[in-house]
């Protein structure tokens, strides 16, 4: 595949390791809460928050957990007050990274994340240093075996997507943000499921890292991530599949 999406594919490979560190709910739920604090409780006039259910609901967070943190969101139920910002950053092989942070503790945190950079032979650059090499995108994965590659293509173009590409064992659609809504709500008017669907920021382009260059940075980055004020990070970053594979065994 092209390598402009080719970090937003590492990231939804790298998922179930999340998952394992029993943290994925947790920054589920910051999200849901703060989509719904700045765009209200309804998912039908609320994108932020319509994605990010459907991101909870693709991790089968249980129906309860999400009411909560939308009541904790609109102030149904007491919560927690998150401030959301961006750090900007490289890695190994001039790698650009973006950090996304959800925290109730700005200094706290954005020491935490120097701290990260320092130690993985990283470091902290100014805003808009790296943010220029990505763009916001809607991001959706298809299961091959749903349909024919002409067929997804068809409904994907029609209702206004960008690009699509294959993997694997997989159809990978871009969108303008906009769009994104469109078109996922048009393959499941075909009865096509998404495997995920999310808002992303795809790299413009990419640097290929080997060997022992690739696994520091994805040391790095799984430290980042690791945080538990790190809602996401992106990176313009191309390694080895099989790299990816040896990290999460």
């Amino acid at each position: 595949m092209s390598g402009h999406s080719k970090w937003a594919s590492i990231k939804h490979k790298k998922a179930a390791t999340d998952a394992k560190r029993g943290k994925l709910f947790t920054k589920l739920i910051k999200e849901i809460t703060v989509a719904a604090r700045y765009g209200g409780g309804d998912i039908n006039t609320n994108p932020r928050l319509r994605t990010a259910i459907d991101r909870a609901k693709q991790a089968n967070m249980p129906q309860d957990n999400i009411d909560r943190a939308v009541k904790k969101g609109t102030g149904e139920l007491e919560g927690v007050t998150y401030e959301e910002f961006t750090i900007e950053g490289y890695g190994q092989g001039g790698v650009a990274i973006m950090v996304e942070v959800l925290t109730d503790n700005r200094n706290r945190t954005t020491a935490d994340i120097r701290n990260i950079f320092s130690k993985k032979k990283g470091n902290v650059a100014g805003a808009g240093s790296v943010s220029w090499i990505f763009e916001k995108k809607g991001y959706i994965e298809v299961d091959k075996s749903t349909a024919s590659e002409d067929k997804i293509m068809s409904i994907v173009l029609d209702a206004g997507a960008q690009d699509m590409e294959t993997e694997e064992d997989l159809y990978i659609v871009t969108t303008d943000p906009k769009d994104f809504e469109a078109v996922k709500k048009a393959l499941e008017d075909n009865n096509i499921k998404p495997k995920t669907s999310d808002l992303s920021l795809i790299p413009k382009s990419t640097i290929k890292l080997t060997g022992d260059d690739a696994k520091q940075i994805l040391s790095l980055v799984e430290t980042l991530e690791d945080h538990d004020d790190v809602q996401n990070v992106y990176a313009n970053l191309d390694i080895p599949d099989e790299i990816i594979e040896q990290e999460n065994s």
